[in-house]
């Protein structure tokens, strides 16, 4: 016997009922008419605590899971983020359509940005979110950052960024594409899922039945989404392996990628004012993933080839945990001063030693477009007060490519090098079109090093220099980037993981991946 109508619950925000509406289409393609039933929830009617805040679970879908069980409704539509990972007695999870991009964004308001500044935010910003999640990371980029609480509706937390209650607000990017709000008068900076972790599940829908509607439940499978159903219910099951909810700085991302290798990036804290743990898994077992989350960690010894800063991201990652960190470079710069700076259009910019080199003719550069290797050298760019024209992404041959791509026939670039560089910049441009200047050279220093349970190795200098006066043991070995892991596989090191982009927090995730 064909279903013929059903009332789906939902919440009554433009969002929920977008969702809810968005089932409703998909059921009219079945052939089935359905009605939507607004039901008021107890996180819709406390808006003045934060997530965090509010006593027991479920306060986003209680109401509505009791309105299916008084068969008052047939469907509920979730966000599936919302909803608890047991269900309670007699309902079940039938389908989960294609998720949504599970990004963050960072709105900023117009009169808040600034480019030199992490998250390109001024200093000591007032940032909107209710989320323990958010939170907590966000604290880990800007320790400055001031958090405000934030409740309402999408649009209602928009008009809160609008008439300046805060200098930033974060939003989940599904429920922005949902809504196709107009957001041109704000800064919109995307937060790469790899940095700023999601929350189990976010961007992907739970519709909710009751378990003995075993006739709706198999239509419904019609409209579910195989890989979307395993990435967030293998979240959801990490989630559950750790007793994790709403109140929890808890984010994790689950994918294949194209070898069909299972991904996961976890971030997960027990408090909000506590710096996080994260790493990459590369397990497809639920219970290898919760037992690294959940173990107790033993003391160990890092040894990471560059100086650091107490801010950076490495150095904060690693003082939460007993970790005793020895950070020093092996590499001496030596500057060859210039007096002026070549005729052209761009100055590629390969590192902070390269911009130290020419540092003191900063003046003269002013007027140039300049060009980043990449994330890092950008911000430090941006740090000193130079406007980034060109910031690279993925390897050195990718960031060759794409930046030769930009450069017209007519254009010069000023390329300032080392006695080591690699040339791959410089190899795909034209030799009309480039000028490459030796302006520092990079010296090893011979120096014993101490024996650490972990290497991080951030250059291939630091390499040789290393050899010079160390050999390898039993360390685990952890490398920057493919030019880096190429010397030390050279020098005979077999097992050596290379983080995903040439960052200190990718550096920072594929050392606790190994822990």
């Amino acid at each position: 016997m064909q279903i013929k109508k059903i009332t789906i619950g939902s919440r009554g925000s433009n969002l929920a009922l977008w969702q809810a509406n968005y089932v409703k289409d998909k059921l009219s393609s079945l052939g089935i008419e359905s009605n939507i039933k607004i039901i008021k929830t107890k996180g819709d009617k406390i808006q003045n605590l934060s997530f965090d805040k509010i006593e027991g679970k479920g306060f986003f879908t209680k109401e509505i899971e009791n309105a299916l069980l008084n068969n008052d409704i047939d469907l509920a539509v979730h966000s599936l983020k919302d909803l608890e990972t047991d269900q309670p007695k007699g309902l079940c999870i039938a389908a989960i359509p294609k998720r949504e991009d599970p990004a963050d964004v960072l709105l900023i308001n117009p009169n808040s940005f600034d480019e030199s500044k992490v998250l390109n935010i001024i200093k000591s910003p007032v940032v909107g979110t209710s989320s323990a999640r958010r939170k907590n990371q966000l604290l880990l980029f800007r320790e400055d950052v001031i958090i405000k609480d934030l409740r309402g509706n999408v649009p209602t937390r928009i008009n809160k960024l609008r008439t300046n209650e805060y200098d930033a607000i974060v939003l989940a990017k599904a429920g922005l594409n949902r809504l196709k709000i107009n957001l041109s008068e704000f800064y919109v900076q995307e937060l790469p899922i790899n940095s700023f972790i999601p929350a189990p599940a976010q961007g992907a829908l739970g519709l909710q039945v009751r378990q003995s509607d075993k006739k709706l439940k198999k239509t419904l499978e019609k409209i579910s989404h195989k890989d979307s159903e395993e990435d967030v219910n293998f979240e959801r099951k990490i989630l559950n392996g750790i007793n994790g909810g709403c109140h929890s700085p808890f984010g994790v991302y689950s994918f294949k990628d194209q070898s069909g290798e299972r991904i996961s990036w976890v971030s997960y804290s027990d408090k909000i004012s506590k710096t996080p743990i994260r790493f990459i898994s590369k397990s497809s077992k639920i219970e290898t993933i919760v037992d690294k989350i959940n173990r107790k960690l033993n003391p160990f010894s890092i040894w990471i080839s560059r100086s650091l800063a107490e801010d950076s991201i490495f150095s904060k990652l690693t003082k939460s945990l007993p970790v005793s960190l020895t950070a020093e470079s092996l590499i001496d710069l030596k500057i060859l001063k210039i007096d002026t700076i070549p005729k052209c259009d761009w100055i590629f910019i390969n590192s902070a030693f390269a911009l130290n080199s020419i540092m003191h003719l900063k003046s003269g550069l002013k007027s140039k477009k300049i060009a980043a290797f990449g994330q890092s050298t950008a911000k430090y760019l941006q740090k000193n007060g130079f406007k980034v024209d060109f910031i690279g992404e993925g390897s050195p041959p990718n960031v060759a490519q794409v930046f030769s791509s930009i450069v017209s026939s007519k254009e010069i670039v000023f390329i300032p090098s080392s006695n080591k560089s690699l040339g791959t910049v410089q190899s795909v441009i034209d030799n009309r079109n480039k000028i490459i200047v030796e302006t520092y050279q990079t010296l090893p220093i011979d120096k014993k090093v101490e024996n650490h349970d972990y290497l991080v190795f951030t250059s291939p200098s630091n390499v040789e220099a290393f050899l010079l006066s160390n050999k390898f043991h039993n360390q685990k070995i952890i490398s920057i980037g493919p030019s880096t892991t190429k010397s030390l596989k050279d020098a005979g090191v077999i097992n050596v993981v290379e983080s995903f982009q040439s960052t200190e927090l990718a550096l920072a995730d594929a050392l606790f991946s190994l822990i």
